[in-house]
């Protein structure tokens, strides 16, 4: 009997891959671009919809003292763009959350990464898109002369901004040592040259500011990096010149300088599969251009694949790690190590190297400890693209993980899809009677207070809390937290998507995911035993009868 089930046991476990072998050769097949699996066109690197040739605008031609001179001159044509601007979540950095009713945005939140923006402006503002935004208390700047044009339009060889000189730009004269936005050496600018080299916005345009965010390149998002800049296909489809050749605006498609796209309120399962690459959408999906059934064909293959996407977002099978193409990104972040100091004086530390061959730090005294880690296996999570912040005045439990921004889902969701993120770790301040969060000043070199100059982190926590007129006991302690970080940039060729046994196994990809059951995935489950439970009684059974008719048959014979 021992033997018969453990040959049945082989049976169900064999039929449980069985289907985790078909996804495997189904994953080769390439994504539609919409329902009937039709392809779109890569579109040509050289093709412009302009109709206007900047160089030839005599506006144009300066000279220029500041970028609001040129903010100046592109409104004489462009007049409404100023109010576009700033009626854009790029502008404000405010959004009041439709479901959760949160005040969020980057002027708003807390984040793992250097804490908050306000009372480190001149610093944080740097990547704001317009000039002079200084005071985090205070709207950004009424003056529609105060958006900056040249940032999203010029050519990046031509323009940059300062990263200490909220939203300005390097126009001499500047100290020696300036650096720009992306870490490079300043080097002053022509404001007119790069007036006239106007166009759409290009992958260089988005990425000098959402590539480096979080203090360089790709220490934010994980798949967000300079790598993208001109990508092998292996690192982005989307995105490699022998792939599809992107810019970042093809999906996120914009209208009256407003996005598709927000980390904030994300379409974590869109149902319409609406139109292609430019089309008109209020958020980038992948199913805006590949469809809700992505996968072609009507075989039994093409089914299941397309039947897995009710519940497993396209992100979770199609990018099967991240930080890849050479680009490290920042995974842990402490803290509370911040400030030792050898002989007085602050140090640094450089014990991961990046596969390129660059040295990153691993301990800064203005910043503690980090790790790092390229071809990072993705955190798995059910997702309905609602995310609850943890603001500077909610409650907290120190002795728990403190989520910074909660991601809403579960299994009995039918809104919500499983989808890979960065978890970002974490040990932060908090004020330890009050159980909040705090801000912190770090940014401002001829401050007592800041603590990248000072290394005080009472001065720091207090200079935050004042400034930003919120209680505080005056008692600090330090707590862990995660961060979270969808991940849908860098989606690998088909080749490379998730194999099925990847996840149809022990201990796959998605075993930690909470009321999922995966076939494969445990052989000795509780629904397995049933099931063998029930084949078994049903070859008992079946054996029985056999033996009956064996006897019978003989009895007849011998009679």
């Amino acid at each position: 009997m021992t033997g018969i089930v453990r040959n049945i046991s082989r049976l169900v476990d064999a039929r449980s891959l069985l289907g985790g072998l078909a996804l495997v050769l189904a994953l080769g097949a390439p994504l539609s671009t919409s329902q009937s699996g039709a392809q779109e066109p890569a579109p040509e690197e050289a093709a412009s919809d302009s109709t206007a040739d900047h160089s030839k605008f005599k506006i144009l031609n300066g000279p220029f003292a500041s970028g609001q001179d040129v903010t100046k001159a592109c409104l004489t044509c462009h007049n409404e763009a100023g109010k576009q601007v700033q009626g854009s979540l790029h502008w404000t950095w405010d959004y009041k959350h439709p479901k959760t009713g949160q005040t969020l945005g980057k002027r708003n939140v807390i984040n793992a990464f250097c804490g908050n923006v306000a009372s480190n402006e001149p610093r944080c503002t740097s990547c704001h898109i317009g000039y002079g935004w200084d005071d985090m208390r205070e709207p950004p700047p009424a003056d529609e002369t105060a958006v900056d044009c040249l940032v999203c339009h010029a050519d990046k060889e031509l323009y940059a901004k300062l990263d200490n000189q909220a939203g300005g730009p390097a126009v001499a004269p500047f100290k020696d040592g300036s650096k720009t936005i992306t870490g490079q050496q300043a080097s002053p600018i022509d404001l007119s040259v790069a007036a006239r080299s106007v166009g759409a916005p290009g992958r260089e345009n988005c990425g000098q500011c959402h590539f480096y965010g979080g203090g360089g390149d790709n220490v934010k998002h994980g798949d967000l990096s300079s790598a993208l800049m001109a990508p092998e296909r292996s690192v982005d489809v989307h995105m490699a010149k022998d792939g599809a050749n992107f810019a970042c605006s093809t999906c996120h498609v914009t209208h009256a300088h407003k996005t598709a796209g927000s980390r904030y309120d994300v379409v974590a399962k869109d149902t319409k599969g609406r139109g292609g690459p430019g089309a008109s959408r209020e958020a980038a999906s992948c199913e805006s251009c590949h469809g809700t059934k992505p996968h072609p064909g009507n075989s039994i293959i093409a089914t299941k694949l397309n039947h897995h996407t009710d519940r497993i977002a396209c992100q979770t099978c199609h990018i099967p790690s991240f930080a890849r193409g050479g680009v490290a990104t920042k995974t842990a972040w402490d803290w509370s190590t911040g400030g030792k100091l050898k002989d007085g004086k602050p140090y640094h530390e450089e014990n991961f190297v990046q596969s390129d061959g660059k040295h990153l730090h691993t301990y800064l005294s203005t910043k503690g400890d980090f790790e790092w880690g390229e071809n990072v296996v993705p955190h798995y999570a059910w997702f309905d693209g609602e995310v609850s912040y943890t603001l500077a005045g909610d409650t907290i439990d120190p002795t728990k993980v403190v989520e910074i921004n909660a991601i809403s889902g579960s299994a009995n969701d039918p809104d919500a899809r499983i989808w890979p993120f960065k978890r970002m770790v974490g040990r932060q301040a908090y004020d330890k009677k009050l159980n909040h969060l705090v801000y912190n000043k770090v940014y401002g070199p001829d401050t007592t207070t800041a603590f990248w100059t000072n290394f005080d982190w009472a001065k720091s926590i207090k200079a935050g809390m004042d400034y930003m007129g919120v209680p505080y006991s005056g008692e600090f302690g330090f707590v862990d937290t995660f961060m979270y970080w969808p991940i849908t940039h860098m989606v690998a060729p088909k080749e490379d998507a998730l194999k099925c046994g990847q996840c149809h196994s022990k201990d796959g990809r998605l075993s930690d995911v909470p009321g999922l059951y995966i076939p494969g995935a445990a052989p000795f489950s509780d629904a397995t035993k049933i099931g063998l439970g029930i084949l078994l009684f049903v070859i008992v059974g079946l054996l029985g009868h056999m033996v009956v008719r064996l006897v019978r048959c003989g009895r007849k014979a011998n009679g």
